[in-house]
């Protein structure tokens, strides 16, 4: 293929994904396959990108991964995995590992904030500069892009621990092993299999219909504070508990009331305000290729603009308007 090409690994807790290419239609090759222990998971990645670095050499690669992540880039553990609850990965130098195995810039940020950059270059939100881009799947995860910019401080947002108000008379405790009912307790899909004694998917009749009505309450009511917080001008929602039938009308009726007017803004209202994601299973790796495309500009720039390739390193991902902190 002509071009630039970039690698994108999407490591998740369940499956790795790695592709190479330039956009979600200009894929070159892809392989996926389960997560396992950490060694021989990283290593089985790296074969594939070193395989494909045999027809040509890769530009950057992109990292899309499960957090928590270290994502300070002043910090010396920047790149590797904090406490997560995937055993054996805690402390796990993801980034480190590919940049000093294949020699060329790797970028990392965290699965859902690829994602929020993979739905913002080719997906629901292109046409939008500040939006949020929401999973809910397991649990809920979410992704800010204020002014073409993912926020990450001391670490990523964790938009799925917002506290949410209880719908009266509902005992449910929740399911989120810290909080127990805060938003992915209360509206993630373990909470909905946990609540019904099977997965959203599987239901159906009244119970399907009383489900969908406390899903979308809860929802909104997540919605409401992000809208309040980050002012966004789209929230674009993906992940398994988003396919359901009949779920954004829903969502998009509780937002209203839940708003109750309040700023009183019509594009709230409108049905492209929140939307289902686009891209699908091509979200992650999609923002893995954004990623390596910022690493690749921010090496050019490092080295002073010249056409000579790079050294190995772990790259931060500053707007390619910015010079890094």
């Amino acid at each position: 293929m002509s071009g630039p090409r970039f690698g994108s690994l999407e490591s998740g807790g369940t499956k790795f994904v790695c592709l190479v290419g330039s956009a979600p239609d200009r894929i070159e090759d892809e392989i996926r396959f389960p997560t396992g222990a950490p060694e021989p998971t990283l290593a089985r990645a790296v074969a594939f990108f070193e395989e494909a670095a045999v027809k040509g050499p890769l530009d950057a690669v992109g990292i899309a991964s499960f957090g928590p992540l270290e994502l300070r880039r002043s910090h010396p553990l920047y790149g590797h995995l904090a406490a997560t609850p995937k055993p054996g990965w805690s402390g796990v130098d993801v980034a480190g590992t590919v940049a000093a195995a294949l020699g060329v810039p790797v970028a990392i940020d965290t699965d859902v904030n690829g994602a929020a950059l993979g739905e913002g270059r080719w997906g629901a939100a292109r046409d939008r500069d500040t939006f949020v881009y929401l999973t809910v799947g397991t649990g809920i995860g979410g992704g800010a892009v204020i002014g073409g910019r993912v926020i990450t401080g001391l670490v990523h947002t964790e938009m799925g621990h917002l506290s949410v108000p209880r719908v009266p008379d509902d005992d449910f405790p929740g399911s989120c092993p810290f909080h127990g009912d805060c938003w992915e307790g209360m509206a993630g899909g373990e909470a909905v299999a946990a609540r019904w004694g099977r997965p959203a998917e599987e239901l159906t009749g009244e119970t399907l219909r009383r489900a969908l009505h406390l899903e979308a309450v809860y929802l909104a009511s997540g919605l409401r504070d992000i809208i309040y917080t980050t002012a966004p001008e789209r929230i674009v929602i993906g992940g398994g508990m988003a396919v359901l039938p009949g779920l954004f009308p829903l969502v998009r009726d509780e937002l209203a009331r839940t708003l109750a007017g309040y700023p009183g803004l019509p594009e709230h209202a409108a049905d492209d305000f929140v939307v289902p994601a686009a891209l699908g299973r091509l979200a992650g790796p999609a923002g893995g290729l954004v990623l390596a495309e910022r690493a690749a500009e921010q090496a050019r720039r490092a080295a002073g603009g010249g056409a000579s390739r790079p050294s190995a390193h772990v790259s931060g991902v500053p707007p390619l308007e910015e010079e890094p902190a």
